[in-house]
């Protein structure tokens, strides 16, 4: 694992400095040098290869459902802004538009557990505000 926080400590301003580079330097292909980065990057992933250990492992193998993958969730917002903007929309709509859309996201990955947690919460919130708003007794000492 220190060995991939290296190469990604290093990855990260190279990347950065090679995107500049082909934003001044118009080459062949837009963005090459930063996406030849991204290629090393990927080779290296794959030789560094961190999660080997527990490929086979039983408890190590888990689905990733790829509705949520960060790329799907970006896409997903991409089209609710060009939609609105398609629309006419103002800010004020878009960034409406964009909050519902990460509401959606966020509901539809909730785990049961947090979802239990929220409605006891609710109701632990409810019964606070009803025993505040309760008369207060006097004390006659």
């Amino acid at each position: 694992m220190l060995l991939d926080n290296v190469r990604d400590f290093a990855l990260m301003p190279i990347s950065l400095i090679a995107a500049i580079i082909d934003v001044v330097y118009k080459g062949d292909r837009e963005g090459a040098l930063f996406y030849k980065v991204l290629r090393w990057g990927a080779h290296s992933e794959e030789v560094i290869n961190v999660y080997s250990a527990i490929e086979h492992h039983p408890a190590g193998s888990f689905q990733v459902n790829p509705a949520y993958t960060v790329d799907a969730v970006v896409a997903r917002l991409e089209g609710v802004l060009v939609r609105e903007y398609e629309k006419g929309g103002t800010a004020a709509t878009i960034k409406a538009a964009l909050d519902r859309a990460i509401d959606q996201v966020h509901r539809e990955t909730r785990d049961k557990g947090d979802r239990a947690r929220d409605v006891v919460g609710r109701a632990a919130d409810k019964l606070r505000l009803k025993i505040d708003s309760l008369p207060a007794e006097k004390d006659d000492r």
